[in-house]
């Protein structure tokens, strides 16, 4: 079959690198895409970026599946659109992608659903949350409502930033009309990881789990990005904590939507909180996580395409949940998990998530590629005027490496990342050192 896959970042990449790879896929496409995009994908180019634009390539090419990579378009209605005109689509609808452009409707729906979540309250008011706020005393969480490309959130120590994350929101307008609301939050103590849930409307089928590196730099400090490392599998996820989360977040949250008329079909990503009280709920997501999609689908095993094409046209094989995540190797279509390990390192350009300059020539990308089981997933590049790779966002480049024990993974990512460079060069040498010291 023929895939389109929309948005052109590291998931992207890291989505088509993996479709190229399944039997049932015979062209991939990735309009617009960028230098390591178009080694595995055909990019053609828009006129636009807008709805129409990608409904017009679709009637021209004739994909069998459309997979929507980011979360703004699904948000926006793409989703809505292109099934409208009658293809199958790997992404929720408008509706189901409230679960995560508003905070508000997420927590709504898991308090319906009985989903483990922290205490929280959205407001317009900047008086009222902060009043709310010392309800819950200290260390406060504060976010966004809406899409704020991962660094919507605030984890204030001193109700001096808890103040200031309110009046940046709702009075600065600090993420435009994501900030017209916030939600206030209370704090979570414990050890985070995502899990992702595939999903046909009916069935969800959950995936290994991962944990990413929201802050800029080592030891968890720095402002939060919107990743800068990922690996997976999690140690701390136990099989029993593994198996609360597919039981009472993925689940009932996909049955909770389907009772309001919201037919989900796509990735549930759920990030959660591993308390001493069982698994939590920090968020939602509607589609794959970045950077953590560039370590799960290295660990994936058989046709990936089949299984997505499964979840859009709703005909998931119903299961039972197995017991434990060794059991739980084989999905509806066939794809199965690796034993090994995986470990990604985000390259990114200095002064991220601030200010930064772009334009400059990265080296190193071919010999760093020459790695057995390694990749280094595009993110933020183009192609400069000579032809050659340049730097072109915030976040550059996902060094990726898999192997059978996680210290080995580190050690490979880890070289890649030493290997390719360009001015500026800033990465966090600490992706996955907890779970190293812990023996894993």
């Amino acid at each position: 079959m023929k895939v389109l896959v929309v948005g052109t970042g590291g998931r992207e990449h890291a989505l088509a690198w993996r479709l190229k790879q399944s039997p049932s896929v015979k062209e991939v496409l990735c309009p617009g895409g960028n230098p390591g995009i178009e080694r595995v994908a055909r990019c053609p180019r828009l006129s636009g970026n807008g709805h129409a634009d990608i409904l017009r390539l679709a009637r021209d090419e004739r994909p069998d599946l459309v997979v929507i990579g980011p979360e703004a378009p699904l948000a926006e209605g793409l989703g809505n659109t292109l099934r409208q005109a009658g293809y199958p689509v790997f992404g929720p609808d408008r509706d189901g992608a409230m679960i995560e452009s508003s905070k508000a409707f997420a927590k709504d729906v898991m308090r319906a659903a009985g989903v483990p979540t922290a205490e929280a309250e959205s407001f317009s008011d900047a008086a009222k949350a902060k009043g709310y706020a010392r309800s819950l005393g200290l260390p406060v969480v504060v976010k966004a409502d809406g899409l704020a490309a991962g660094k919507g959130v605030t984890v204030a120590t001193e109700w001096e930033q808890v103040d200031a994350a309110i009046d940046e929101n709702l009075a600065g307008r600090r993420f435009g009309a994501s900030s017209e609301r916030i939600l206030v939050e209370e704090f979570m103590e414990g050890e985070e990881a995502s899990v992702f849930g595939l999903c046909d409307g009916d069935t969800v089928y959950p995936l290994v789990p991962a944990q990413d590196f929201k802050r800029a730099c080592d030891g968890g400090r720095g402002p939060n990005t919107g990743g800068m490392g990922a690996y997976a599998p999690v140690p701390a996820m136990t099989e029993e904590l593994f198996t609360a989360a597919f039981s009472e977040v993925l689940r009932p949250t996909l049955a909770e939507m389907a009772a309001r008329g919201i037919t989900y079909r796509g990735v549930l990503y759920a990030g959660l909180m591993l308390t001493g009280d069982g698994p939590r709920v920090v968020e939602f997501n509607c589609r794959f996580g970045d950077p953590e999609t560039q370590v799960i689908l290295p660990l994936l095993e058989g046709d990936f395409g089949e299984i997505l094409l499964a979840c859009a046209e709703g005909r998931l094989r119903p299961m039972t949940m197995a017991a434990s995540p060794a059991e739980a190797k084989s999905a509806p279509a066939g794809i199965a998990t690796s034993p090994g390990h995986c470990v990604t390192v985000v390259l990114a350009s200095g002064g991220y998530p601030g200010s930064y300059s772009t334009g400059f020539p990265i080296s190193g990308l071919e010999e760093a590629e020459k790695t057995d089981n390694a990749i280094v997933f595009h993110a933020g590049t183009a192609r400069g005027d000579a032809g050659d790779v340049v730097t072109a966002g915030g976040r550059v480049l996902s060094c990726t490496a898999w192997d059978r024990t996680l210290a080995r993974a580190v050690e490979k990512a880890y070289d890649l990342a030493d290997r390719v460079d360009f001015e500026g060069k800033m990465f966090r040498r600490d992706i996955a050192a907890n779970a190293l010291r812990k023996g894993n």
